[in-house]
């Protein structure tokens, strides 16, 4: 495993580490205690010592699943965990300090300990990060000893560039791959320039750069793969990272051919997000071991050439960046 150091907040955490939006069950699938603190365990065998997780995967559930294999542990493995999402309606009016605080004081419940390593506002509607107090309240809380560090999830490139106006802002997690560039250009620098750690999310789009899906795929009616295209549910971008599906399949049948047909596509989207330094770690999820596995064993993969890097962007320019490069 090779570490990073997650901006300001100093921590040296592992470069692929693990996101847990589906551990303990494939989205749409019933959450698995047992798999999921199979994954986690997994994990940190193998050098993994960052786990972002949310209060609302699987209804506290991944939270409590995170907490007691940690806490099990004797590697010091840090915690991030977002708040927000539970609100409804999740709209600016519903946030306020006083629901917020009462959401930490969940999440410190459901992990069983009492400071959180890193708590993140989970995309919050854009005038949220408009608001001061909101950001105030985690000083507070920081100061009170029940927090380490605190940054947002974010949905847009703007929202981030408004997030570390905020100087506690010490992380921004944020869709990026090789079919969502955008967070490369401005955001990159700035984030760079005040020290801000960046968390690359949603790193595979979904699934789609596992080159595993083709137009007959199916997904199951509670997946978000299958209800969320058009963003019915939450933000469009959060699925197939925003991209006409089809449109999708074509490009990575395009991205096959640069890379052979015995390269690994999670192995080379992986190594292309790691090939920024301004990337501190990327959070891949798994919905089973086997699936955490073929993530770390991209460093036993053929290092991305140069080439291949050109090769990648030129794809996204022609197929994908008129599509989406404007919207988030």
């Amino acid at each position: 495993m090779k570490y990073r150091t997650l901006g300001k907040t100093g921590l040296k955490i592992s470069e692929i580490s693990l996101g847990t939006w589906q551990v303990g069950g494939k989205w749409g699938s019933d959450f698995n205690e047992k798999t999921a603190e199979e994954i986690i365990n997994t994990a940190i065998d193998n050098g993994i010592n960052f786990i972002d997780t949310a209060d609302v995967y699987s209804d506290r559930l991944s939270e409590r699943a995170v907490g007691k294999v940690v806490r099990s542990r004797s590697e010091e493995v840090y915690i991030a965990t977002k708040c927000g999402r539970q609100l409804n309606p999740h709209n600016n009016a519903s946030y306020n300090v006083k629901v917020l605080r009462k959401f930490i004081e969940d999440s410190l419940s459901n992990l069983g300990d009492e400071r959180i390593d890193l708590i993140q506002l989970h995309c919050p509607p854009t005038e949220v990060y408009y608001r001061p107090e909101i950001f105030g309240l985690f000083d507070d809380l920081t100061k009170e000893g029940k927090i380490r560090n605190y940054g947002v999830s974010v949905e847009k490139v703007e929202e981030a560039l408004k997030a570390i106006e905020y100087e506690g802002v010490a992380t921004v997690q944020i869709i990026f791959n090789m079919l969502r560039q955008r967070p490369s250009e401005l955001f990159f620098r700035e984030a760079k320039a005040k020290n801000v750690g960046i968390l690359a999310r949603v790193p595979l789009a979904s699934g789609l750069l596992t080159g595993k899906f083709n137009a007959a795929s199916t997904f199951d009616k509670e997946d978000h793969r299958n209800f969320n295209r058009e963003g019915a549910a939450f933000d469009k971008g959060e699925t197939f990272s925003g991209i006409d599906y089809n449109l999708g399949l074509k490009t990575v049948e395009e991205l096959k051919q640069v890379f052979g047909e015995d390269q690994s596509m999670v192995h080379k989207a992986l190594q292309w997000i790691l090939a920024f330094e301004e990337v501190s770690c990327v959070i891949p999820g798994a919905s089973n071991v086997s699936q955490l596995l073929n993530n770390l064993d991209t460093y036993n993969a053929k290092p991305l050439s140069k080439i291949e890097f050109e090769k990648v962007n030129e794809i996204y320019t022609k197929n994908i960046k008129n599509s989406v490069h404007h919207l988030w």
